[in-house]
């Protein structure tokens, strides 16, 4: 990296006046094809939910840049649906005659898809839409009567003149020592579970899972080191990996070995056809519908069922976690010279919004190491703060002033490992208001942080402990409390979760999620607390009968004492406050300039 290496921008790229331009040569596609509209999702042909340029449908016709969202556009009507996460940047990036924003939360696509005159012909891209999601689709358009019609090419394409071209960026080795496990032992271990299941075959289209199963990264989606291709794994551990020529790196081959074949796309359709008669695993939630249908037009059988890389690759082995670890330590270290810059210079310049995820940026870059943010900054103040997943832009901008909360949520993109954490910070005196919901924040964080469970717990039985603090107080927030977290893949990574909503995934061993409860007040200020720990064999409990799992920490940053209410702690949560800080203190101070290490000492100290 170059000492002026970027990676976040902060001019919006598409403007409501675009949008209405983009709409009417959408309309002429849709007229042309006898279309009354087209359903336009965020996610693209591999179910990203970062997309490389070529793929930003959504943003082309809509102007909406957000990484969740979805648009159906009518000859005399167009509607964005976005979730809360997006309020703002929704209503500023689209132009409000030519789009109605809805809260998909409150509206969801398909009872608008029944809502529909019933000669409505509604056109969609199946390499777009998963099976599992267009199951939804159909069942809403088969009530209003609706017709709803693939499409190939899609409209938008196009339409699309001036459409950047799909990337090509190379695919390389993940070293062993980074990924723990062969290649060759994780097809083998696969391939003995697909036998077990029946399946000759398993089709496999997720951007991770290929970059996990053949210990590769590359580079083709923003902000995570994924390359896009398909993989067919057969049951005898051998497979067929196609990607573009382009994108194959000298000695590729050779690091993937004899058993795995490199193709072209265009070779895709032989190698289904070799697998006419046979069953196939297809999962229906992370592959498109164009892929059950080809497989289905090869003469194959599919059998719908989870991406056998899904869970093997959320828990981690012994090198990822080691590697994972490190990248935290680095990564903290580099935090905490930020957090020692807000705590000092930035409370006289009051820097703006930009500036402060600019200072973060250049810090990470200067380490030498970070490969990408593992997503775009978000740094919000006062207001901005009470937006979860606001995105700073030139035109929202502002500077942070005395009286009110920071809320920097942030990551890196290392070989070792990828980062993801929140820290909220006063700026002058925080008020009583900001200490009193900021420790009730921190107690639902603790109690989440050191709860012991047993095996088969899921996500959603713990999601409670992290609320219940503010619950008892008359208070919630909108979105869930853990994601999963890849390992130099992307930063949310499924199948585990915390939150509100069924999760069927028991959470096991090397398993990552994120502890990050918040609250929210609107058009005032936001809190988050956010570190990332994974799943353990907990110590023995004296007198229980059943082994426990727990969580272990991997981030290490100091938490604002300045906006902790001490009395509303018990004596268990002070004293997990500091060892937790003796244990950045400990970690940290051999990593940080004498300044910033001095800084540490202080607010390490305990409560």
């Amino acid at each position: 990296m170059t000492a002026d290496t970027v990676f976040q921008t902060y001019h919006v790229t598409t403007t409501p006046a675009q949008g209405v331009t983009n709409v009417a040569a959408l309309r002429a596609q849709l007229t042309a094809l006898g279309l009354d509209g087209l359903l336009v999702p965020h996610e693209d042909e591999h179910q990203n939910e970062y997309l490389p340029d070529a793929n930003e449908r959504l943003a082309w016709v809509s102007g909406f840049t957000g990484s969740a969202g979805a648009a159906v556009v009518m000859q005399d009507s167009a509607t964005l649906f976005a979730d809360g996460r997006y309020t703002l940047q929704s209503r500023e990036q689209t132009d409000p005659s030519v789009f109605d924003v809805v809260d998909f939360t409150a509206t969801a696509i398909a009872d608008y898809i029944a809502e529909l005159p019933s000669d409505t012909v509604l056109g969609y891209d199946p390499a777009l839409h998963s099976p599992s999601a267009l199951r939804d689709f159909e069942a809403a358009a088969s009530l209003s009567g609706v017709t709803l019609k693939a499409v190939a090419p899609n409209p938008i394409d196009l339409a699309w003149t001036d459409r950047p071209a799909q990337p090509v960026t190379p695919v390389v080795p993940q070293p062993l020592e980074n990924a723990g496990v062969s290649s060759a032992d994780k097809r083998a271990e696969l391939a003995a579970h697909l036998k077990a299941q029946g399946v000759t075959a398993a089709l496999i289209t997720a951007p991770s899972s290929i970059a996990w199963l053949f210990n590769v990264r590359g580079g083709d989606v923003i902000r995570s080191p994924l390359p896009l291709g398909q993989a067919i794994l057969r049951d005898d551990g051998s497979a067929e990996l196609f990607l573009e020529p382009a994108k194959v790196t000298e000695g590729l081959g050779e690091w993937l070995g004899n058993e795995v074949t490199l193709l072209t796309p265009a070779d895709i359709p032989a190698s289904l056809g070799a697998l006419s008669g046979q069953a196939v695993l297809i999962d229906p939630n992370l592959s498109s519908a164009y892929w059950l249908n080809a497989l289905k037009r090869a003469g194959a059988r599919p059998v719908p069922g989870d991406d056998p890389c899904l869970v093997p690759r959320a828990c981690k082995n012994a090198a990822e976690i080691s590697g994972t670890t490190e990248a935290h330590i680095r990564d903290g270290a580099i935090l905490s010279e930020f957090l020692y810059w807000v705590a000092t210079e930035a409370q006289t310049t009051l820097p703006s919004e930009i500036e402060v995820a600019q200072k973060l940026e250049t810090l990470r870059i200067a380490s030498g190491v970070v490969k990408d943010l593992s997503f775009d900054t978000i740094s919000g103040f006062g207001p901005h703060g009470a937006l979860p997943h606001y995105r700073v832009n030139e035109t929202s901008n502002i500077r942070i002033a005395h009286g009110n909360l920071l809320l920097v949520d942030s990551g890196g993109q290392y070989v070792d490992g990828t980062t993801d954490v929140t820290r909220t910070m006063a700026i002058g005196t925080p008020t009583t208001e900001h200490k009193r919901m900021f420790t009730l924040v921190l107690k639902g964080h603790i109690a989440l942080a050191t709860i012991r469970f047993p095996a088969g717990t899921t996500g959603t039985h713990l999601d409670v402990l992290a609320r219940q603090f503010l619950w008892n107080a008359g208070f919630d927030y909108d979105h869930g409390t853990g994601h999963g977290v890849g390992v130099y893949l992307g930063v949310h990574e499924g199948p585990q979760r915390i939150a509100k909503a069924l999760n069927r995934y028991a959470l096991q061993p090397g398993m990552i999620v994120s502890n990050e409860p918040g609250f929210y007040k609107a058009n005032d200020f936001g809190i988050r607390i956010e570190n990332l720990q994974y799943v353990t064999d907990a110590a023995p409990i004296d007198g229980g009968e059943r082994p426990m799992l727990g969580f272990a920490n991997l981030t290490w940053a100091p938490i604002d004492r300045s906006l902790i209410e001490v009395a509303l702690l018990t004596e268990a949560e002070r004293t997990y406050m500091d060892d937790y800080h003796a244990k950045v203190l400990e970690l940290l101070t051999p990593r940080v300039k004498p300044d910033v290490a001095n800084w540490l000492k202080a607010v390490c100290a305990p409560l």
